[in-house]
């Protein structure tokens, strides 16, 4: 009888505890372009991210530009991509066409992703048709790297935020000619035609359409483009095409701007940290906007530096948001990362990071402010076939064979048009 009743006893007292749940071991793969300095920082957010959940593995794949999409293509032609993918906004319709991003909107509704802090702005870059892909990583603006000591060297002022593209060639000429090197690095003709869409929309233009289905630019524009960089390059006051083909793709650190030998570089505002972090903290680098046509608008404009979203076939989504929101939210992890990937789009973070902020941080940061007074709207998205045009179209028929001397740039601007609008019909 006792031991019945101590029975009794200890199945209500097991009754009353309540069970431990344990978290399952969930394994994420993520995937990101960047610089060594990227790299590395994402390394040490990722090690904390572990540290608060001990029961998910992070495997990580930083690469390279070019390699970062190579590998991924042939993730997903074997049905194994990462679960989450840094990815660019121009790059979004192509995915979103093929369904091989999530939409993350579930994961902000209950929460999991956060955005208390986070203005509807910051949010809409991430955002194709009604649903949102992708969470800002920063926000990011063009810009033009110039070296300060170089200009005070060369005794010529540095350019007005207003400068124009005269302004600029003129510029360009006069520091080569002064200090022997180049006045300008690469590049003017960029892996994503990002500096030629600068130049077209100062003058109001767009490579692509809303739709994304046409071109949406003048030929007149595109071969004054041209004749720019031609000159340029002639005149030795830029790098030569066969120097231009050998940098491209690779990281920031290898910018003409690192070692001195070039004076100005076009990039994008975050790239900023990591230029520094190479060439040393006691060179002075200033970020000023992209030169813009005589009486034309500003060239800038503001967008997501970068964004983080989830493959479809992604078998842990939820953990993934889990990751995001921590990338996003986090004070301490955003301590390691001071802006590398741009402005920070929490206003909570940013507030935390303000006494923090080391010499290119705070360059950045304040640039960004400049730019929020002085832009022009956000460009659509690339066109759904943009990466097969600028592969097999855009360099391989028409720049470099330009560029090269094989073709006049009149005949290139024609092709171009006929062969890109053959694609985009597709």
């Amino acid at each position: 009888m006792k031991k019945g009743i101590v029975g009794l006893l200890v199945t209500l007292m097991l009754m009353s505890v309540p069970l431990m749940v344990v978290a399952e071991d969930v394994e994420l793969r993520i995937a990101w372009w960047g610089s060594q300095n990227r790299h590395e920082r994402t390394i040490k957010v990722i090690e904390m991210f572990e540290e608060q959940y001990p029961n998910i593995k992070v495997v990580y794949e930083p690469s390279g530009w070019g390699d970062h999409w190579t590998k991924l293509a042939t993730q997903i032609a074997g049905g194994n991509p990462p679960d989450l993918i840094q990815h660019y906004r121009g790059g979004l319709a192509e995915w979103v066409d093929k369904e091989q991003l999530l939409p993350l909107d579930q994961f902000v509704e209950d929460g999991t992703i956060d955005t208390t802090n986070i203005s509807d702005g910051a949010i809409e870059g991430g955002r194709f048709g009604d649903k949102l892909y992708g969470i800002n990583l920063g926000t990011n603006s063009q810009c033009f790297i110039l070296d300060a000591d170089a200009f005070k060297k060369a005794e010529i002022h540095l350019p007005p935020q207003t400068w124009t593209w005269k302004d600029f060639e003129e510029l360009v000429m006069q520091l080569h000619g002064k200090l022997g090197i180049f006045g300008m690095g690469y590049s003017l003709v960029d892996d994503s035609q990002l500096t030629l869409n600068a130049y077209l929309i100062g003058h109001g233009e767009n490579i692509y359409d809303a739709t994304g289905t046409k071109l949406s630019y003048s030929d007149e524009r595109l071969l004054d483009y041209l004749n720019m960089v031609m000159r340029l390059q002639k005149s030795g006051a830029m790098p030569a095409m066969a120097e231009e083909v050998e940098r491209r793709g690779q990281g920031v650190e290898s910018t003409e701007i690192v070692p001195g030998k070039a004076a100005m570089v076009y990039m994008w505002s975050n790239q900023v940290v990591a230029v520094q972090s190479a060439a040393g903290e006691d060179r002075n680098l200033v970020l000023t906007h992209v030169p813009r046509p005589e009486g034309g608008q500003a060239s800038n404009y503001i967008k997501p530096s970068m964004l983080f979203t989830i493959s479809s076939a992604s078998k842990h989504p939820k953990e993934a948001a889990q990751f995001i929101d921590f990338f996003t939210n986090s004070v301490e992890a955003n301590k390691i990362l001071l802006g590398e990937r741009g402005v920070p789009i929490s206003s909570v973070v940013r507030k935390e990071l303000a006494p923090l902020l080391g010499k290119a941080q705070r360059e950045m940061f304040e640039f960004l402010q400049r730019v929020d007074g002085d832009n022009s709207p956000i460009p659509p998205p690339n066109a759904v076939n943009h990466t097969d045009i600028i592969n097999n179209v855009y360099f391989p028929q028409f720049i470099d064979p330009v560029l090269y001397g094989q073709i006049s740039p009149e005949d290139g601007v024609k092709m171009f048009r006929e062969m890109a609008e053959e694609i985009l019909s597709e």
